[in-house]
């Protein structure tokens, strides 16, 4: 076997996307099976598949109620492909091996490192180690809150298996509930669970890498006993993009839907002014591809819905459960262009430089990202009876692996479902990842022949 894939040469991230293809498959499987369901009937293959795809792609688009639909075994698969998917394959591999004292290799540290999305090899596998270690920790205080809150309407183990479930989707920012058949919306005004459930999206959303920063300079701050200024300053500008610009695309967000639905009768008309912030705040945070609602979307104006697809399709942060095109990935585009408006050669940000890869990178995502949503738009208005906006709705929450739907999931065709579910599985990979992962040859020869230049007309 070892001999056979030495010959093929597979890169890490085909070994990442066979990882998580592979993960998919046996997941759906299981939930095909009559135990699976409430009615011991099977699902069916195609709505197994997608369940399973989007279940380990941690997005949230259902065929059926998760609640009604599927039984205890059923939820326990759900939420383990939710936690390997998450936390990606790799990352719990590397735990298993590190427990049995197996050695990490240098091929299983570029898998790694690709999954992770680091720029470097030194220091994966420690970032695993506390990535498990976090998650675990912040997991597990969600889920005790969760679990006093559901207490006065749930059994003792029926609260404390709806904290856990909860605690694990929303930290995963998978967005399943099976609470009720309108997610979360019969906890619109409980200050608890919304609060709960949106720190646990939002750090989730912020990216591993992040958190080992801040850890280390809070720690480094503290121990040397210096000023405020210091901490922030001493942050890795890959960290302050991501603070900074979480909490401006929060703001915003918040803004925009409590100025667009205070007064639409559908959704937050009947509310008073504290909990239409409260629902405004979590509408602007489960859009960072969490998938959670406690507003019924479909009655939303048109202009919070095409606010809901820019906030999707931006995501959360790299290296986190979120999806999107990232947080990054738009700030150096951004900074970029604003760059060229001010005539600087260079692009820079917090007084660093960002070097011309990285710029090249993010407009790759950002066109491939497109590129893939526009196609798929096109064919969901081929093939299902849809109105453009809630197709378009539809392609940008599967490929920012948000959840969040218009209430047509459950009418797709057979295509549709098969189209969303391949969707689902780029948008976790990511587009940059996917491509390489199906690129059929793989030249690492860097050609130092340059071409004459030349130039265009734009703009």
């Amino acid at each position: 076997m070892k001999e056979l894939l030495k010959k093929l040469q597979i890169k890490p991230a085909q070994i990442l996307a066979l990882g998580f293809f592979g993960l998919i498959i046996f997941g759906a499987l299981l939930l095909n099976l009559p135990i699976a369901s409430n009615d011991g009937q099977s699902i069916g293959l195609v709505n197994a598949f997608f369940t399973s795809t989007s279940a380990v792609c941690v997005t949230g688009l259902v065929v059926a109620n998760s609640m009604e639909q599927w039984t205890l075994f059923g939820k326990i698969v759900i939420i383990i492909l939710i936690q390997i998917g998450g936390l990606g394959v790799m990352t719990l591999a590397t735990t298993f091996f590190l427990l049995l004292g197996k050695k990490i290799g240098l091929k299983e540290r570029l898998v790694i490192q690709e999954a992770l999305n680091q720029n470097k090899i030194s220091g994966v596998v420690r970032l695993t180690r506390n990535i498990i270690f976090g998650t675990l920790v912040i997991e597990g205080i969600g889920a005790l809150i969760l679990m006093f809150r559901f207490l006065p309407d749930y059994t003792f183990i029926e609260s404390l298996g709806l904290g856990i479930f909860h605690s694990i989707s929303a930290f995963c920012n998978a967005g399943f509930d099976v609470l009720s058949f309108n997610s979360l919306s019969p906890y619109v005004h409980d200050w608890t669970v919304n609060l709960t459930i949106s720190g646990l999206i939002i750090l989730g959303g912020l990216g591993f890498t992040v958190w080992h920063d801040l850890i280390d300079t809070t720690r480094e701050t503290i121990r040397k006993k210096r000023h405020h200024g210091y901490w922030f300053h001493s942050l890795a500008l890959h960290t302050k993009l991501v603070l900074v610009l979480t909490t401006t695309l929060l703001s915003v967000g918040f803004i925009l839907f409590f100025l667009l639905e205070m007064n639409n009768p559908g959704t937050m008309q009947d509310f008073s002014w504290p909990q239409k912030v409260l629902a405004s705040f979590f509408q602007s945070v489960t859009t960072r591809t969490a998938g959670f609602n406690t507003i019924a979307l479909d009655q939303m104006t048109d202009g919070s819905k095409f606010i809901t697809i820019i906030l999707m399709f931006i995501g959360g942060s790299p290296a986190g459960t979120a999806g999107g095109i990232k947080t990054v990935t738009l700030g150096v585009v951004f900074f970029s262009v604003m760059s060229t408006i001010r005539s600087r050669e260079e692009t820079e940000v917090f007084h660093r430089r960002i070097p011309d890869d990285i710029i090249k990178r993010s407009l790759a995502i950002i066109m491939m990202s497109l590129g893939v949503i526009i196609s798929v738009t096109i064919i969901l208005t081929i093939t299902e009876n849809q109105t453009f906006l809630d197709a378009a709705f539809e392609a940008v929450s599967a490929f920012a692996t948000v959840g969040l739907s218009l209430g047509i999931t459950g009418e797709l065709s057979v295509i549709g479902k098969i189209v969303i579910a391949i969707t689902m599985f780029i948008g976790r990979l990511g587009p940059m990842t996917f491509a390489v992962a199906m690129a059929i040859r793989y030249d690492r020869k860097k050609i130092s022949v340059r071409k004459p230049s030349e130039r265009v007309m734009v703009g």
